[in-house]
């Protein structure tokens, strides 16, 4: 499929894990793209996503929206929830796309969720409801383990799961994540796919030089 216009990105959670690797590889391929920040101090042009506004007018000529923000119990402390974190920021953000006219919206979710267990994986449940009801194409990526900065996977599960063919809880880099999110966002496929396992290291292939 060929995207219909140039893609410009707006990325929702650029300074998490994830996102930072992200917005550094777009910055080095060239990629447009808008890395949304929340107010800091130091930080210029940063706005938290409540303010509809400002969200706006940072969105206006994107075409793609990566929500790659999400949380963890031990942030709870510091006055996270999953309500606040993951489902409150989607539906922002989903709000947002539809009056900005983007026509893709990509989601960083977690393998599991298809049979979800527990509070975190209902949360991703709730968020890719979300996102499918949008009426936006969509593509759902869901990764196992995190490999890069403070993610660090048992020692050699990457390779047992590899030499086993367990492709759905094979531990994915940072790099290889945000290479597949990129090469995505460019072709604008697969839409309205659910990335996990075999499907989402066949995106990891297609995306390497």
């Amino acid at each position: 499929m060929t995207p219909a216009k140039p893609r410009r990105l707006f990325v929702a959670g650029s300074t998490g894990a994830t996102g930072q690797v992200l917005t550094a590889m777009a910055g080095r391929l060239g990629v447009d793209h808008v890395a949304h920040q929340r107010p800091k101090p130091g930080r210029v042009g940063a706005f938290e996503l409540t303010d509809a506004a400002a969200l706006d007018a940072s969105m206006q000529g994107c075409t793609t929206v990566l929500q790659l923000i999400g949380t963890m119990r031990k942030r709870f402390g510091q006055g996270d929830t999953y309500e606040t974190s993951d489902i409150g920021t989607t539906q922002l953000l989903v709000d947002a796309a539809k009056r900005c006219g983007v026509d893709h919206f990509i989601l960083l979710g977690s393998a599991g969720t298809g049979r979800p267990i527990g509070a975190y994986l209902k949360a991703k449940a709730r968020v890719e409801a979300l996102v499918r009801d949008s009426g936006i194409a969509f593509s759902i990526f869901r990764p196992s383990a995190l490999e890069g900065g403070d993610r660090k996977p048992i020692p050699g599960l990457r390779a047992i799961t590899s030499a086993l063919g367990l492709q759905s809880v094979r531990p994915i880099r940072l790099e290889e994540l945000s290479a597949a999110m990129l090469h995505c966002a460019a072709h604008r496929e697969p839409l309205d796919a659910v990335l996990e396992g075999s499907s989402l290291w066949a995106l990891v292939a297609a995306a390497r030089p």
